[in-house]
């Protein structure tokens, strides 16, 4: 679809700046927030309805942190083509609700490495389900905007305050590019890392 209505968000964010007035400007126009943990804990601090994502999947955060997001709930509903009936027929079958947008930025990698954290701690800040929902997400530009760092959200908020809170598709597809381009520099400074990594 040309312009895809945003509707339903979920936000998932290491750095938080600027995010209360994103998620304000999502809110204010209607949008569902669906969130994890800290950022959570920022949107309700700013005085905003949030569902976590634990409310949504049925199940708690478990392994200290390491499994959130990644569930059908959450994956599905990134996952679905709208324009596919039989996609959208199968979110119903298992209550499962798409969404529209998707915010993420990923636990600072590069940080535990300028700090010389040692390999098992380093590693601990090598983000798994925040990738997976962004190439989730880039993948299914079609039927989701992404939006993978700060810098983007003042023109994200222009282009939807522009287009009554749709989304075009360029705006989508360009998001897409800037998102696979992260997730590849995240994985090349990770593999860098581990290269030369000492126990």
């Amino acid at each position: 679809m040309d312009l895809l209505p945003i509707r339903r968000a979920i936000l998932s964010v290491t750095d938080k700046t600027g995010l209360a007035d994103f998620a304000k400007f999502l809110h204010e126009a209607g949008v569902e927030l669906v969130s994890t943990g800290g950022t959570k804990a920022a949107m309700t601090q700013a005085g905003l309805p949030v569902t976590a994502v634990d409310q949504v999947t049925g199940f708690p955060e478990m392994l200290d942190g390491r499994v959130k997001t990644l569930h059908p709930h959450i994956h599905a509903g990134i996952l679905a083509d709208k324009d596919n009936p039989g996609h959208m027929d199968t979110l119903a079958k298992f209550g499962l609700v798409p969404f529209d947008l998707v915010c993420v930025n990923l636990y600072n990698f590069a940080k535990a490495v300028a700090a010389k954290a040692q390999a098992k701690a380093a590693v601990e800040q090598i983000d798994i389900g925040g990738p997976t929902m962004l190439r989730a997400s880039a993948k299914n530009y079609h039927s989701v905007l992404v939006v993978p760092s700060p810098e983007h959200y003042p023109a994200v908020m222009a282009a939807l305050a522009a287009a009554d809170m749709r989304a075009p598709l360029e705006l989508r597809r360009q998001m897409a590019a800037r998102t696979f381009q992260t997730t590849s520099n995240y994985d090349a400074m990770i593999a860098d890392y581990l290269a030369q990594a000492v126990e």
